[in-house]
């Protein structure tokens, strides 16, 4: 269970992971030393599992995003083995999750066009041979992405 301090901790570093730790001690009402041991801790204990930079995709050239869900051809471990595989060499696949429903999972993919995006479907997940099915959502728009956790 998280102590007090601790989700307050959590709520400043997702606004801003860049804060000194006197920064952080500051908006905490915690001594830098406490904030530093608990910061620590939190990592120690997976809590916090990294730190990164949000990047504009548009500013970098990515301006088609699409949900893309899949079925998979079978249920077998190696092919579920094989498919996570995949999905963790791709580049394009920011995230991935199982899911209920028609589908096994849904990914969020990026890509410079639509075009870019249809031929990330055809020649890397319909030809792997591990996908029977895939059904895509284009983003029109986003109007949030990466808010902070709600710690309750």
């Amino acid at each position: 269970m998280l102590h007090s301090a601790d989700i307050t901790i959590l709520r400043e570093l997702q606004i801003s992971g860049r804060l000194s730790m006197q920064d952080l001690a500051e908006r905490t009402g915690l001594s830098a030393s406490q904030c530093w041991r608990r910061v620590r801790d939190l990592e120690a204990a997976g809590v916090v599992s990294g730190y990164r930079a949000q990047v504009a995709a548009k500013a970098v050239g990515l301006n088609a995003i699409a949900y893309v869900h899949v079925a998979l051809r079978d249920h077998q471990e190696d092919s579920i083995s094989d498919f996570l595989r995949l999905v963790e060499t791709e580049p394009q696949i920011v995230e991935c999750a199982s899911i209920t429903g028609d589908h096994d999972f849904i990914l969020k993919v990026y890509a410079k066009t639509p075009e870019d995006l249809e031929v990330f479907i055809m020649q890397r997940l319909l030809k792997s041979g591990l996908v029977r099915d895939t059904r895509s959502n284009f983003v029109l728009r986003q109007t949030k992405t990466r808010g902070p956790l709600p710690i309750l």
